[in-house]
């Protein structure tokens, strides 16, 4: 297998976490490069539900080690909540296989606080934050205002910075007329949260190419997706990091040469949590999966924005990432209908175009070209093989393989990780 990345080909929620989940078997090392507690994974294994937000998805399986790498922001209070919810569901964590990153940046109880604040003030033209604090503590970091995970293993000086950081953080939010952060109780929290988790922390980068060199397996576990990139997403509807396979190499020290494949994972149709333009939304779709108990976030429980398979997205997804493969999921979600649309390009202003544009507005602005498939009205949950899917199903997997230019080559069609189909 060598190494990996695997990265989201639309708004994020693809199904990376069950990717990861099942290509993990054949990896030594799963590696978390970017994000925060926003993001969430959600593996079926065995018909028990876990639900990940800043561990890897590899700690489900024994005998791998899992990395929080240096390009994630953490809150050491979610990780540690996450930890004992998945110990009490019988998980192994260790600090032998859950590793954090010593230059990773820390999630402050101030920077929620500023993310809520934040966003209020935007009104009408709210980004849909979860309010998690992600965005400001890549700010701070950006700003070399930041704290790092290394300064838990040194508990006076992150004592010392905390405080500091505390009040002026209170100052602002007393000149907003917000609530304060409690400042001692927050201390006390945090060093504790620090002497629990200093045992996990190391120097990753030196860990992973120390791996490498002998010989192990590495997968990148890609957060959020494509268009939430930074640089690269429908800005500013994006989150705060690079959720691009780029990345995977800025956010764990690994550089590109190193790595040998990346697999890019999109849903059989397309859906966005929270603002910002999307093309082929489609209330209908969005009814039909809500009422199937499909397409509420992980993380935040928020019902996801649901519409047709928007190929130009995935396009480009795949030339931006350097994807080799595609990892299709919820085909099954598509089951019941008698026809299925594909967005093959929009047009804007008279234009044809088979990329997505630049700016917000003129997303907005696009009409979707759609072609029509007939739909293979059969139920695939129970199917254990590609070659056992039915053939109109084979034929919207085979022109989605046209229309974007990488080969299919997983396919989901159940939550389970059984259901995953090796095409």
């Amino acid at each position: 297998m060598s190494n990996t990345i695997i990265v989201g080909a639309q708004w994020g929620d693809e199904g990376k976490g069950k990717i990861v989940d099942y290509l993990t078997e054949g990896a030594d090392l799963v590696v978390r490069a970017a994000g925060g507690n926003n993001a969430g994974h959600t593996v079926i294994s065995n018909g028990t539900k876990y639900i990940l937000h800043l561990i890897p998805s590899g700690i489900l399986w024994k005998n791998k080690v899992c990395v929080i790498g240096n390009g994630v922001v953490m809150d050491p209070v979610g990780l540690l909540a996450e930890m004992a919810k998945l110990r009490g569901q019988g998980v192994e964590i260790t600090p032998e296989n859950l590793l954090i990153s010593e230059t990773a940046h820390l999630v402050m109880p101030y920077h929620r606080g500023l993310d809520k604040v934040r966003e209020a003030k935007r009104g009408d033209k709210k980004i849909g934050t979860t309010g998690r604090g992600i965005g400001p503590a890549y700010a701070d970091k950006v700003e070399r205002d930041g704290l790092r995970t290394i300064l838990m293993t040194q508990p006076e000086i992150f004592e010392e910075e905390l405080r500091d950081r505390l009040a002026r953080h209170n100052a602002t939010f007393a000149e907003l007329g917000v609530e304060l952060v409690p400042v001692e109780e927050t201390v006390k929290e945090m060093l504790e949260a620090a002497k629990a988790l200093a045992p996990h922390i190391t120097n990753t980068t030196v860990y992973l190419h120390e791996a490498i060199k002998a010989g192990k397996n590495l997968l990148f576990e890609g957060a959020q997706g494509t268009y939430l990139d930074i640089d690269h997403g429908t800005y500013p509807f994006v989150t705060s990091s690079n959720t691009t396979s780029g990345g995977a190499c800025t956010g764990s020290g690994v550089p590109p040469r190193m790595i040998d494949k990346v697999v890019a994972v999109g849903k059989a149709y397309t859906t966005r949590v929270g603002s910002g333009p999307f093309v082929t939304e489609n209330d209908a779709i969005g009814d039909m999966l809500h009422n199937m108990g499909r397409e509420f976030g992980a993380t935040t429980g928020r019902a996801r924005r649901c519409g047709w398979l928007d190929a130009v997205l995935v396009r480009y997804a795949v030339m931006l990432n350097g994807a080799d493969e595609l990892a299709i999921t919820n085909l099954d979600g598509l089951d019941g209908l008698d026809t299925v649309q594909i967005c093959t390009a929009y047009t804007l202003r008279g234009k044809t175009l088979n990329y997505p544009p630049s700016t917000a507005a003129d997303l907005a602005a696009c009409v979707p070209v759609y072609e029509t498939h007939q739909g293979w009205k059969q139920d695939l949950s129970g199917i254990k093989k590609f070659d056992d899917l039915p053939p109109l199903a084979k034929a919207y997997l085979k022109r989605l393989e046209e229309l974007t230019g990488a080969r299919i080559s997983l396919v989901g069609v159940g939550p389970d990780r059984e259901q995953t189909l090796i095409a």
